[in-house]
């Protein structure tokens, strides 16, 4: 594990932080965890982040990074989404909340939304299609923070308390003994 010795300090800064107390350097030390930690390891503190009460709600924090990424990424996330609703439940629930023109692709039959139409999508709308994704399998967020583990620079816009619930949750995996 060479990325440990990279990032020992910040490990131990988040190990012992509270999650309410955000270090003025959260943004600088989320950058330098995210270049030299492993994806799925950053992805893991990212889950956490998307699953605590200390956070907003899964749904709202996805419908920010949504609105905040470029065309392909949102295809990409609506497509997880589609994936795991289906088309005809993420249809209604795009139609319902100002997304008729991607709620009309999906109801044609098309497997996927292009990113031209993903575009157009509302963050209202994936606010509400996330919420419904999440009760029926919670593991979205997992398939969610996987793909945005990847887009350090979109997760930072999140802010420094989500950044520092994500870091906490590494530093405290980091240190507990593993299991065998």
């Amino acid at each position: 594990m060479d990325w440990l010795n990279q990032v020992t300090d910040i490990l131990d800064k988040y190990g012992t932080a509270r999650a309410s107390e955000v270090p003025s350097s959260v943004e600088a030390d989320f950058d330098r965890l995210s270049r030299h930690a492993p994806s799925a390891t950053v992805s893991e503190g990212l889950a956490e982040a998307f699953r605590s009460n200390q956070t907003p709600p899964f749904a709202n924090m996805l419908s920010q990074l949504f609105g905040r990424s470029p065309s392909t990424q949102k295809s990409d996330v609506l497509n997880t989404l589609v994936a795991t609703l289906g088309p005809a439940l993420v249809a209604q629930l795009l139609a319902r909340h100002g997304a008729s023109r991607a709620a009309k692709e999906l109801e044609t039959g098309k497997a996927k939304v292009s990113p031209e139409v993903a575009e157009q999508v509302p963050e209202q709308s994936i606010a509400a299609v996330a919420a419904e994704a999440e009760k029926k399998d919670p593991s979205i967020v997992d398939r969610i923070s996987k793909f945005y583990a990847e887009q350090p620079a979109l997760v930072k816009t999140l802010g420094g308390l989500a950044l520092t619930v994500a870091m906490a949750k590494v530093a405290q995996r980091q240190t507990q003994p593993q299991k065998r």
